[in-house]
Parts: C-alpha cells; sequence; structure tokens
C-alpha cells in the first residue's frame, strides 16, 4: 500500500448511509488508500437554498457511524472555517497539511459532468493527484466533453466499481418523514441517533 495516499470524501451526509460506508470502503481497497478523510460540509454552496439538518446532529451521526474503522476520518478542515466551503479551497488545506500525500478526491457521476461549473475547476483537477468516480449501475460518462473543458481531466478520472444500492440520504429523508422502512438503509447507531432525536418527520 501507498505510503500516504489520502481519500477525500465530502458531502452534508444528511443522513450517513450504507452507501456512503460502501463506497468508501471499494475506495480504500480499489485505490489502496492508507487514509479516508470525510469532509462534512457545514455550509455547501449548492444547497443554499435547502434545508439542511444542523451540524450538532449530523457530526454525531457521521462519528458513531465511522468509529468502528482506524482508516476513516473527519476532517475539520470545513467544520473550523466560515462557509461558504468550495472544494478547491479544502483541498489546498488539505494539501498544505499533507505535503507528501497524493490525494484522491471522491465524487459521484453526476458531479464529474458538473466539473466545468465548480470553482477553478482546472485547477482543482491539477490539485488532486486523481479524481475517483463513482458511478451508479448503469451510468454512462462521456469524459470527451470534459477533455474539451478542462484539459488532463480523462488521466485524471478513476472509475469506482461498487456493488451498491441506489440509496440516496434524499430518499432516506422522505421515506422517515413518510413512516416507511429505512432502517437497515443506515449504520445500526445512526438509526438509533435518528429515532432518539425524532430527525427528519415535520415538525
Amino acid at each position: 500500500m501507498p505510503r500516504n495516499r489520502i481519500g477525500l470524501f465530502g458531502g452534508t451526509f444528511d443522513p450517513p448511509h450504507i452507501g456512503h460506508l460502501i463506497l468508501a470502503g471499494e475506495a480504500v481497497s480499489q485505490f489502496e488508500l492508507s487514509r479516508l478523510l470525510w469532509v462534512l460540509t457545514p455550509d455547501p454552496p449548492h444547497k443554499q437554498n435547502n434545508p439542511i439538518t444542523p451540524l450538532a446532529h449530523r457530526l454525531p451521526m457521521l462519528q458513531s457511524m465511522l468509529a468502528h474503522d482506524p482508516v476513516f476520518e473527519i476532517s475539520r478542515v470545513e467544520i473550523d472555517r466560515p462557509g461558504p466551503h468550495y472544494t478547491i479551497d479544502t483541498v489546498r488545506l488539505i494539501a498544505e497539511q499533507e505535503l507528501d500525500a497524493e490525494l484522491y478526491l471522491l465524487i459521484g457521476g453526476d458531479s464529474l459532468r458538473d466539473l466545468p461549473t465548480w470553482r477553478f475547476s482546472a485547477d482543482l483537477v491539477s490539485a488532486v493527484s486523481k479524481l475517483g468516480v463513482m458511478r451508479r449501475p448503469g451510468d454512462f460518462i462521456d469524459l470527451a466533453p470534459l477533455e474539451s473543458e478542462i484539459p488532463g481531466v480523462t488521466q485524471k478520472v478513476c472509475f469506482l466499481d461498487a456493488l451498491v444500492q441506489p440509496v440516496s440520504s434524499r430518499e432516506l429523508r422522505r421515506r422517515i418523514e413518510a413512516g416507511e422502512m429505512y432502517r437497515y438503509y443506515v449504520h445500526p447507531e445512526v438509526f438509533d441517533y435518528i429515532e432518539t432525536h425524532h430527525l427528519y418527520r415535520n415538525p
């Protein structure tokens, strides 16, 4: 295993679920990561108009889910600085903290398609060693248009293969609010936390 190859997995994790765990575990295995930093985002620029569960709930849920695996760490790089938080700034800050590290930025296939709209996207691609792209089943991504907009992006992309369920935080929030079954889509500690604090229900 490379000595200092670090994965960066950002998101609101609202709530964190088994899909996140599966993809993170596969990233560690397939990319031979020595550590995987979960970058919990308090103030995502692309979700300014969407209600987000307070960080005071999302952080302990994520902590409880990750406690079982020492390779997983929660990064406070966005928690401890004011927003809005842009990925390029986060990557640069982590690069300053991890001077000898290869940084693998983990993103979804939809995020890869939207990459040209990201803040300083060309600089972001240059700043990381690889883009680990997590695709949903049946997903197809044409890299040619991306390459024309961000030269060099193709050689940075590594696709991640995983047996994933089409589970999303948005669908879980809907299920919980509707009173539908969601228990086995989340880690047991996350389920207990949601039930104890009555999260994702209408007031």
